[in-house]
């Protein structure tokens, strides 16, 4: 059986039950996010705003975005995402858009606080 997942950046996309393929397609989206925030200037804009951090140092850039380049680089965490996971496996149709996005940008502000605070 198929499950249709519905984002507003990807349109629809069709997975089938296996855990492999919804693990390959978080994997995907938490990718794109992390694409975005290795642009210095949105990342900065995006310190700034969420953490009222207004000045953040070319180092702790630097750091953050060696960071983000190692998330980038590994498996999806499982514990983190069980929640999607499960939601995918369970409904024929989600959507990104309905609170789901949180645990993306969870997963990228992690990073974000080891090195801001």
């Amino acid at each position: 059986m198929e499950k249709t997942v519905l984002t507003s950046q990807y349109g629809e996309l069709k997975l089938s039950d296996g855990e492999n393929e919804i693990l390959e397609f978080i994997k995907k989206v938490r990718n794109d996010l992390i694409r975005d925030f290795l642009d210095e200037r949105f990342l900065r804009e995006y310190v700034q705003s969420k953490y009222h951090y207004s000045d953040v140092s070319s180092v702790k850039v630097q750091f953050i975005r060696k960071g983000l380049k190692e998330l980038y680089a590994s498996e999806v965490n499982r514990a983190h995402y069980k929640p999607l996971i499960d939601e995918i496996q369970t409904h024929e149709r989600i959507s990104l858009s309905e609170g789901n996005e949180v645990l993306f940008y969870r997963d990228v502000e992690s990073i974000f606080e080891r090195y801001i605070f």
